[in-house]
């Protein structure tokens, strides 16, 4: 029973030999829990300045060019720079924004306009961040470890993607805006020492400046690697199509359930924790391309039948399903992006998987909001979830080699081993 028990709990080989990977597991799990606080809160002074679901979408389209043009600026820099000090300083750089936020809600009547200026900063240094943060991991993490990595970060960001909006719901109801925005500015207090902590992690001594010709580098390598491509047009489709977040205080409202808004939020991680606490067999994968198509299609049929219901606690187990099919997809990305990818070119083509796992929710809540104003909140939620099904279905198709990938044996797979492998056996000194 003992063994059976142990081959599903999550692989905490990366914990116990990374004493980086514990000080980033902290730091996220801090930050996860205060940045999430200030994601329920934002979209709900919207709604609350502007009654209009269509302003709250808008958020996602204001954030999009950031998000691009700094991502990709970001991977170049993480490939470039010390790794700890753009982490430390886009850190910093959160806080100070958070700061602004709790300034504004504190005003007898609190702006419309800083809430677009600040979400737009959150995504300019989100995108500066994202690149050397991911990847930092595949340096401070074995390569047979990068599954377990995977989920055990997962994890963390699950749990505070639960706490965060549970807690934020409740804040947000009975303190105030304010409130939330004041602990998302103390855990970036907090996330911005324990970062300070951490080794140096500076770029080779040849290494190019950040350079437009260097993001064309890392953008020329991503597109002649079919299975790269496929794991991020797949995750831009589920999102684009299947991102229904930001209509949530809508479809709270139409549920009779205002009271649920933030369980809305929750449910996904739920469902994600559950994979992630029965991890242990996703370090035996090897196929994971599968991982992520049907990791994907699982999360777009859960939204569908999320929209299609009529009842609140319906709607929150299919978002838990959903949450659970997102964390699949994301255990078979992660470990294939870390498994395969060069160490020279790791942070500009990080900054490209920025951009995959994130211009999808912006776009993907501008598409909620315009068709939910237009069709309602509950057409705009299930429609978006079968496109989804359809889209990945078809992608899948398109790039076989996704579906065939293996651990074992693909070329880059092989090559990153032997590397690393290389380097972990070199003298010290």
């Amino acid at each position: 029973m003992t063994s059976k028990l142990a081959a599903i709990l999550p692989d905490l080989a990366p914990w116990r030999g990374s004493r980086d990977f514990r000080l980033l597991f902290v730091q996220g799990l801090v930050t996860y829990f205060g940045s999430f606080m200030a994601m329920i809160a934002l979209p709900l002074q919207i709604k609350h300045l502007t009654g209009s679901p269509l302003a709250v979408g808008a958020m996602g389209a204001v954030e999009l060019v950031p998000l691009v043009v700094f991502g990709l600026y970001g991977g170049a820099l993480a490939d470039s720079a010390d790794r700890r000090k753009v982490i430390a300083l886009t850190e910093a750089g959160l806080g100070v924004l958070a700061v602004l936020l709790l300034v504004n809600a504190l005003l007898p009547q609190p702006l419309l306009w800083p809430l677009y200026v600040v979400a737009a900063g959150v995504s300019a240094l989100a995108g500066l961040q994202r690149p050397a943060l991911d990847s930092l991991m595949a340096r401070i993490v074995p390569h047979d470890q990068l599954t377990a990595a995977a989920a055990l970060n997962s994890l963390r960001w699950q749990t505070g993607a639960i706490a965060g909006p549970a807690v934020a719901g409740v804040v947000v109801a009975y303190a105030g805006h304010a409130t939330a925005y004041g602990v998302t500015a103390v855990g970036f207090a907090v996330s911005v020492a324990l970062c300070t902590r951490l080794n140096a992690a500076p770029a080779s001594e040849n290494a190019p400046k950040p350079s437009l010709r260097g993001i064309a580098e890392g953008a020329r390598y991503a597109w002649s690697r079919p299975v790269l491509l496929g794991t991020y047009a797949v995750d831009m489709a589920a999102m684009f199509f299947a991102f229904p977040n930001a209509v949530f205080p809508f479809l709270a409202d139409d549920l009779d359930a205002e009271w649920a808004l933030g369980l809305m939020y929750a449910a996904g991680s739920v469902g994600s924790v559950v994979v992630g606490l029965t991890s242990g067999w996703a370090s035996r994968v090897r196929r994971h391309g599968q991982l992520v198509v049907y990791g994907a299609a699982g999360w777009g049929l859960a939204i569908a039948a999320a929209g299609w219901f009529g009842s609140v606690w319906a709607v929150l187990v299919c978002l838990a399903f959903a949450g659970a099919g997102d964390m699949l997809s994301g255990l078979g990305r992660s470990t294939i992006w870390n498994q395969t990818i060069p160490e020279e070119l790791r942070g500009r083509l990080a900054g490209i998987e920025v951009l995959s796992y994130s211009v999808g929710p912006q776009l993907g809540q501008v598409r909620a909001g315009a068709l939910a104003g237009w069709s309602g909140t509950r057409p705009a939620i299930w429609s978006g979830g079968l496109a989804c099904v359809v889209s990945v279905g078809l992608l899948a198709a398109a790039l076989p080699k996704l579906m065939t990938y293996d651990a074992d044996t693909d070329a880059d797979a092989q090559r990153r081993r032997a590397r690393q492998g290389a380097a972990a056996a070199e003298p010290v000194g």
